[in-house]
């Protein structure tokens, strides 16, 4: 599983990392060169010849880079530094840089790539002055950028960006993976690789504050499925109360992906005109009162979505609640719940604003967590989800494709089956968000899905997943 280590945590790794080493700042500096020579690795597409431009901020994070400029200088690329803050520069990584044959210029100007090592990890998000200047100059005239460590400006904890910042091409980070890396927004301004240089650190780091899944994290899963010599009930039961007679879609599409799960069987919960229908396209679910072990109510729902929400929770097993069940929340739950809402039903749900969501999606779903006591996914491009203890995961996985309709209708019933079979809620949600984008992959690597396709293309990458064999989850663009 991939993980992000906040700035505190990273800092005593550091601190943790030089106590062992020795004392002083030499120590230090000892820490940094082999933060520089990963750098300049990383850098290796530079050809000799070529012309960088540095920007170069105070402290450490600058002197990681002008180490690197350093070793880069010695296989040939040119480079011209433009210091933020003279006073303020590494001196001895600026010393070594020049004496390599960088040379200073007082602004960028028609270089064609960059390294932004503004500011670090420790610095306040959103840049101002001069630093605010540069970044001005990289949109205008869209030079490849690499970030050193993480793209100057952002908010390195909250994956905010609050104010000026660098997007960049793409990123190098030292140590571990920091939160706004992986986390919505500001990972977008990472670029579309991001390569983390060894230095040390993980001896001494703690456990990380963001999760990531990976298609080596079968177990999440084989562990719940228990031995192979179960039976339908063992495998657990899920209850779908989804669609009406308006919205009948809804509900084939949560059966859907609730029969793509483990889950031994589906019992659906509904009018019997819509039943009937339901039966009719997908023969082995039960209509029919019974015991189930999980509940997914709400896609597609009308106005009696409160009064099955009511019984579901009445039934004390875990529950999904989605779409138009998230405008009837209780106060409280007396069971583990899952909530699923898009931007938009989490702001309604909070009484905040859509763009207030979007710009600090942690936060308001850290915040719904808290107030229901529930786990929250929250969907969009990187998915979220929050534990109301505070456990944070972010889905990686997907297409831009999978933004069609019924989409969440699928993810919510597969989620369910996941439920059904044992998972918590917190595990439940990740899997079923990292499956289910793995799903729109399997279904159309390069072009448009429907939820149908996504549904059928489930079991198949179960399957791999569990094998061990899953490989291509996750396409960022239109192709």
């Amino acid at each position: 599983m991939l993980t992000a280590h906040s700035v505190a945590q990273i800092r005593a790794a550091e601190e943790s990392l030089v106590a062992a080493a020795g004392s002083g700042s030499s120590a230090w500096d000892d820490l940094m060169q082999p933060a520089a020579r990963g750098l300049a690795e990383a850098l290796g597409e530079i050809a000799a010849g070529d012309l960088l431009l540095a920007l170069i901020g105070p402290g450490n994070n600058g002197g990681d880079a002008l180490y690197a400029v350093a070793h880069l200088l010695g296989r040939g690329v040119r480079v011209d530094l433009c210091l933020l803050d003279p006073g303020a520069v590494h001196e001895a990584g600026l010393e070594a840089a020049l004496a390599a044959g960088a040379h200073l210029v007082e602004e960028p100007g028609g270089q064609r790539t960059v390294l932004d090592a503004v500011l670090g990890i420790g610095a306040r998000p959103g840049l101002e002055g001069r630093a605010a200047q540069w970044v001005d100059w990289i949109d205008r005239t869209a030079p490849f950028t690499i970030a050193v460590d993480v793209p100057s400006g952002i908010d390195v904890d909250g994956g905010t960006r609050p104010g000026a910042h660098v997007d960049a091409d793409a990123t190098v980070t030292f140590g571990s993976l920091k939160p706004c890396l992986l986390l919505p927004p500001a990972s977008s301004s990472a670029g579309s690789g991001v390569t983390v240089i060894d230095i040390g650190l993980r001896p001494h780091l703690e456990p990380g504050v963001v999760e990531s899944i990976e298609t080596r994290d079968s177990h999440l899963l084989l562990d719940a499925l228990g031995d192979a010599d179960g039976h339908k009930y063992s495998r657990g039961v899920v209850g779908v109360a989804a669609g009406s007679d308006a919205y009948a879609g809804a509900a084939f599409l949560c059966v859907a992906g609730a029969q793509a799960g483990p889950a031994g069987m589906v019992r659906f919960a509904g009018t019997d005109t819509l039943a009937a229908r339901v039966v009719d396209r997908a023969p082995e679910v039960v209509a029919a009162p019974g015991r189930v072990q999980s509940w997914v109510v709400g896609p597609g729902g009308d106005e009696q979505v409160a009064d099955l929400m009511d019984v579901a929770l009445a039934d004390g097993v875990p529950v999904v609640l989605d779409a138009s069940a998230l405008d009837h929340l209780p106060e409280a739950f007396d069971s583990p719940v899952l909530l699923t809402p898009h931007a938009g039903e989490l702001a309604r749900m909070l009484g905040a604003d859509r763009a207030a969501v979007e710009s600090a999606p942690l936060v308001h779903a850290r915040r719904a967590a808290e107030r229901w006591e529930a786990t929250v996914l929250l969907k969009g491009s990187r998915t979220l989800v929050v534990s109301p203890e505070g456990r944070v995961r972010v889905n990686l996985s997907g297409t831009p494709w999978l933004g069609t309709a019924g989409a969440g209708d699928v993810l919510a019933g597969f989620i369910g089956s996941l439920l059904a079979n044992g998972l918590d809620p917190f595990d439940a949600g990740s899997l079923g968000a990292f499956l289910h984008g793995a799903a729109a992959v399997a279904a159309n690597p390069g072009g448009p899905i429907t939820a149908s396709e996504v549904a059928r293309a489930l079991p198949g990458v179960v399957a791999r997943f569990c094998a061990g064999t899953l490989v291509d989850v996750h396409r960022e663009t239109w192709s």
